[in-house]
């Protein structure tokens, strides 16, 4: 599954050449994959990646303490059983 770029341009209402950069940075952090299906570029959201980034915030920037990033852990929490907007791009 996933979402072609053209499709997310639209969607969010921004140029394809600015999406492009922000999909391409996203991609250098490893949030997003992308694949080729004809002449579309698919992208998909990386789970395990944005799993690792918020584990890194609630560790690291909150200085493990949880309760300081309250509002990022019932992010994590809502994903963990099986929140709707989960997989919206994959």
């Amino acid at each position: 599954m996933g979402v072609a770029a053209g499709d997310i341009a639209r969607e969010l209402g921004v140029t394809p050449n600015t999406l492009s950069a922000q999909l391409s940075v996203l991609a250098n952090a490893g949030l997003v994959h992308s694949r080729r299906h004809g002449r579309s570029i698919i992208y998909s959201a990386d789970f395990d990646g944005m799993s690792r980034l918020l584990v890194y915030l609630t560790e690291d920037c909150c200085q493990a303490r949880p309760e300081i990033c309250a509002p990022l852990a019932e992010v994590v929490s809502r994903s963990a059983i099986g929140d709707p907007l989960e997989g919206a791009f994959s």
